[in-house]
């Protein structure tokens, strides 16, 4: 019988057998934040438009074309399709900007963009994300790439480059762009059509066109360096040295400007060459005017997102060895209804112990139960028969070896067996 309904195209399943590896990830990228002070925050998966209107930047693709919006009552609501805004939004309206400074944020979630489906590119898809609010030396930018660096390297994806730019403040900014609008104004015939409309609402985009034309064209297109103003100039430069200090090779790349309107200054991409187009597999920056604008204090402020499938699809390319998912500790066997609610009473109290029992509940006989046992990989496995009621004892057998060992029918006795294995 076919199915009556599928999943959402550019959405997917994660079974059991993969979610060990997701975990694996996820506790690495939280333990690596950890060490670098960064605390967890979880934000709400729906949030006002107008908060990623105000800080995603309405001119930006995720805005005009990915978002997933509706209207709830009076309310325009959407799915969060990226993390900064709600990281923002959540330290403003929770005052953590009030406690020590610098607050350190991190979080695993999922984000939501329509967009077409490519490989590692989902339209529900899960980022690691990190915010750092308060600091404004480049130190902070140094120290923020580096724990994206220790995170790729712990989980064996060393063959990745990284590629700097700075693209200016406030200050620097509007002479930049008048630059780049005068270069694009004599070749706008040969854009493609979005870089038409980019070309009057944000002309800073054009160099983040993917376009094969677009592309030869930025090529030779003023570089956001060449316009810094002295402070962008000095914070760059700085970031060299720090990036030096702590042992990070580097690209300085001018066409890395990132999507977001809240980036200044400090770019960053860590490009891989594992998978085709879509090489980027952790990007962010600094975002110093982004907390003002959301209503807040003067703050500055940077981070960076990291999507967990792209993260996942190059571990697996390059062979990762994911550690070995934990398996059924003990299969529990019954022979009839007074010995099944034995097994399962023994069954429950391992669980409680901390190990995996199973015993049936699908009415099995013997010869099915012992084919499911070794079906779900089972280290352990034991019958209970009227014999074993009777002698209160059970014959508990190694199920690589094949050999058996008697062991008291009792909670503390088949503990203290699986524990001393």
């Amino acid at each position: 019988m076919p199915l009556k309904t599928k999943r959402i195209r550019g959405t997917r399943d994660i079974t059991p057998a993969e979610i060990h590896k997701w975990r694996y990830v996820e506790r690495a990228a939280l333990e690596t934040a950890g060490c670098y002070g960064f605390g967890e925050v979880r934000t709400p998966i729906i949030e006002k438009t107008e908060l990623f209107i105000k800080g995603t930047g309405e001119s930006t693709d995720i805005v005009t074309k990915e978002m997933y919006s509706f209207k709830m009552g009076r309310e325009d609501i959407s799915l969060r399709p990226e993390g900064t805004p709600n990281a923002v939004r959540a330290a403003l309206e929770n005052g953590l900007l009030g406690d020590a400074l610098p607050l350190k944020l991190c979080y695993i979630q999922p984000n939501f963009r329509h967009e077409n489906p490519q490989a590692g590119r989902y339209r529900q898809h899960t980022q690691f994300g990190v915010e750092c609010f308060g600091a404004a030396s480049p130190s902070a930018d140094a120290e923020v790439i580096r724990l994206a660096r220790d995170l790729l390297e712990r989980l064996g994806i060393g063959d990745v480059t990284l590629h700097i730019n700075s693209i200016g403040c406030p200050q620097c900014r509007p002479g930049y762009n008048a630059a780049l609008t005068e270069y694009y104004e004599t070749r706008s015939d040969k854009l493609c059509d979005i870089c038409r409309e980019r070309l009057v609402r944000n002309p800073l985009r054009l160099l983040d066109c993917k376009n094969d034309t677009c592309k030869a064209i930025a090529q030779n297109a003023p570089k956001t360096i060449e316009k810094l103003c002295g402070d962008c100039s000095g914070h760059f430069d700085g970031l060299k040295k720090r990036l030096d200090a702590v042992g990070i090779n580097y690209i300085t790349d001018p066409l890395i400007v990132r999507g977001l309107d809240y980036y200044t200054k400090t770019v960053f991409e860590f490009i891989s060459d594992k998978i085709g187009s879509q090489a980027t597999v952790c990007g962010g920056g600094r975002y110093d005017v982004l907390i003002e604008q959301m209503g807040g204090p003067p703050t500055p402020g940077l981070g960076f997102g990291m999507g967990l499938d792209r993260i996942l699809m190059v571990m697996e390319e390059n062979g990762a060895d994911f550690p070995v998912p934990r398996t059924c500790d003990i299969y529990i066997g019954s022979m009839g209804e007074d010995e099944g609610i034995k097994a399962l009473a023994l069954s429950c109290h391992l669980r409680r112990e901390g190990f995996i029992a199973h015993c049936d509940t699908m009415g099995r006989s013997v010869k099915a139960q012992m084919k499911y046992a070794n079906k779900i990989g089972a280290r352990f496995s034991c019958i209970i028969g009227s014999n074993e009621l009777e002698t209160g004892k059970l014959s508990v057998k190694d199920m690589q070896t094949g050999e058996a060992q008697a062991v008291p029918l009792d909670e503390k006795a088949l503990a203290g067996f699986l524990y001393g294995k």
